[in-house]
């Protein structure tokens, strides 16, 4: 139980992403400047971190190694997952951003073949993760249809490509990153790393922003301080201590990675609270709720697989 409202703790702190990210653009933020400053803020409060921690010089170490692959999948792992993201909230809410972003998860088994290479085995797409995403993927269009009855079809599209973009891009950066570190790094090290390469890809997206709308205000600095350590600092620790608890049991640790659905009601809850957002129809909350359960049995499907696995080792 400790480990699950942790990990409902964590989704709560993520969730102050697409919350404050649609508050910024409604206040007349640039997106541009949501995204970046969000990066900015992460690097110094990362290597704090990580320097109280005495494992600072192996991050610079492992850069200066490979910089070309580290700057290459740090920007698609970051850049080009949270820019798309953030620019999505140009032309949708942020709970609908949020139950979209989903699709991450079809696009990490879609993905199998390509980066999980093992010498003599070929690796297959798994089915099974395939038909449970599209339970999620079903969902997603049953909100994002409901929504193209209110808006210009332009903005629906304008807000899932940006999302299909940065699906991808999330499990393919990261997981090209965590190949690339091996077991030399821990997840901090490794994000900090990642922070630090893709630091060009902010740096000039920054000056797009500031080129075509200026310096950004105090209420959006402001407001991406409180994301960078909501969801980059508060809900990354809370969920890796959260899996570190029950990391022995697969049953839990499904348990708590399917705790990350609740990102998208919370983010639901905290636009209606805090930007008055009116309440979806019945038809988007059935869409939502496909989203939700597609999420949960996912992480079932995970440990009953890594339960059979360790039952054939014995």
């Amino acid at each position: 139980m400790k480990a699950i409202l942790l990990g409902l703790t964590a989704a709560l702190f993520f969730s102050v992403t697409f919350v404050l990210n649609r508050s910024m653009e409604l206040s007349g933020g640039h997106w541009a400047w949501s995204a970046s400053l969000r990066y900015f803020f992460m690097l110094p409060m990362l290597i704090v971190i990580v320097a109280a921690q005495n494992r600072l010089r192996p991050v610079f170490h492992h850069l200066r190694s490979r910089p070309a692959e580290w700057l290459l999948w740090s920007t698609v792992g970051f850049g080009l997952f949270y820019a798309p993201l953030a620019f999505s909230t140009v032309y949708g809410p942020g709970w609908l951003v949020a139950a979209t972003f989903q699709i991450t998860i079809i696009a990490g088994s879609l993905l199998v073949p390509f980066l999980h290479k093992t010498p003599g085995l070929k690796q297959r797409i798994p089915l099974q993760s395939v038909l449970i995403s599209l339970v999620i993927l079903t969902g997603v269009f049953i909100m994002q249809a409901e929504h193209a009855s209110a808006v210009p079809l332009l903005n629906v599209w304008l807000c899932v490509l940006p999302l299909l973009l940065a699906a991808f891009a999330y499990p393919l950066g990261n997981r090209k990153m965590m190949h690339i570190a091996g077991n030399g790094l821990t997840t901090f090290q490794r994000v900090l790393g990642m922070t630090i390469a893709s630091m060009p890809f902010w740096v000039i997206l920054a000056l797009y922003g500031a080129s075509v709308h200026g310096l950004p205000g105090r209420s959006q600095i402001s407001q991406s301080f409180i994301v960078a350590v909501s969801s980059g600092i508060i809900a990354t620790v809370l969920f890796f201590y959260a899996t570190e608890l029950v990391k022995n049991d697969t049953a839990k640790l499904a348990g708590v990675e399917a705790t990350q659905s609740g990102e998208v009601l919370f983010a639901l809850i905290g636009e209606m609270l805090l930007l008055h957002t009116a309440a979806p129809s019945v038809l988007t909350f059935s869409g939502m709720a496909l989203v939700l359960a597609g999420m949960i049995l996912h992480s079932l499907r995970a440990a009953l697989a890594a339960r059979k696995i360790k039952t054939a080792d014995i």
